[in-house]
């Protein structure tokens, strides 16, 4: 199996905010407010440059920004294949972190949603082994188009493609019958348990398993303190508990698990070290602020 790893996704600012309380409307509540790179695209390239997978990232930033950001993912360990976008800046994510590390967002996806077929030549699958693809590049119909024909290209190929849906809000807002159709085939698919819920409807962690294997070749369900899981259309083949850790932020902690597994899939590692590859790269990412690694 080739082993570079070719990741699509957004690249973002994400503007960290950690309220000491419930926000008062029309007045102030003191919060730390942290700036730190991010994007699920950008996050999981971050980490798999941190695990020393050979990563190959294409997104779209603004012009202005681009050699900032083609030095920023070579000094991680990323090889960069970014577009600068002469009309829209650069997406910022402002994310407000409870107290007990759940977030919510407010998206501004910026030169990402010029994503185009232009930015995805031919050639970037040379020497690929899997092709990883951020949902949100399927929330807008450029980049949609321009990620469907790319994976059209690697099944023809014969690169297995995955994609992480990323998004709740976003799914429900296109409607899980859409988003089914556009990634059907896929070999893998990487979803937390809300995003689960919003594709098929079934709540139960096994039917889950068998209604999305019935579209997607393997099914891994990111179950947060319940740790993951692995299966298809035959239900759960396997399931490990998570580690507990004290949780500061879980932002990024869903791209960090699917670039563990990932990583370890490529290397050739079983299923069952590499979910807990995954567990482990999660356990890691809920500990510190911000997306990508500290």
């Amino acid at each position: 199996m080739k082993s570079r790893i070719l990741v699509v996704g957004d690249v973002m600012t994400d503007i960290i905010v950690m309220p000491e309380g419930p926000i008062v409307k029309g007045s102030d509540r003191r919060a730390k407010v942290r700036n730190r790179p991010g994007g699920s695209g950008a996050n999981q390239a971050v980490w798999l440059g941190a695990m020393q997978a050979d990563v190959l990232f294409v997104a779209r930033v603004g012009a202005d920004e681009r050699a900032m950001y083609e030095n920023y993912f070579r000094g991680l360990g990323v090889v960069p294949a970014l577009a600068g976008d002469r009309t829209l800046p650069s997406g910022v994510l402002v994310t407000i972190v409870d107290p007990d590390g759940e977030r919510s967002f407010l998206t501004d996806r910026g030169a990402n949603l010029n994503l185009s077929s232009d930015d995805l030549p031919e050639d970037l699958l040379d020497d690929v082994g899997m092709v990883v693809v951020s949902g949100y590049s399927f929330f807008s119909p450029g980049p949609r188009a321009a990620v469907q024909g790319l994976f059209a290209r690697a099944k023809a190929r014969g690169v297995p493609v995955a994609v992480d849906p990323a998004s709740v809000g976003f799914l429900v807002e296109v409607g899980a019958a859409a988003f089914v159709e556009w990634t059907h085939g896929a070999d893998w698919i990487f979803a937390n348990q809300s995003e689960a819920e919003a594709l098929c409807g079934a709540s139960a962690l096994d039917e889950q398993m068998r209604l999305l294997g019935q579209h997607y070749g393997t099914v891994v369900i990111k179950r947060g303190r319940l740790g993951a899981a692995l299966g298809g259309r035959d239900g759960v083949r396997l399931e490990l508990p998570a580690q507990v850790v004290d949780v500061v932020d879980s932002t990024g902690a869903g791209d960090a698990f699917a670039a563990g597994f990932i990583a370890a899939h490529v290397a050739g590692d079983t299923n069952a070290v590499a979910l807990a590859k995954g567990i482990a790269a999660g356990a890691r990412a809920v500990q510190s602020i911000g997306g990508q690694p500290s």
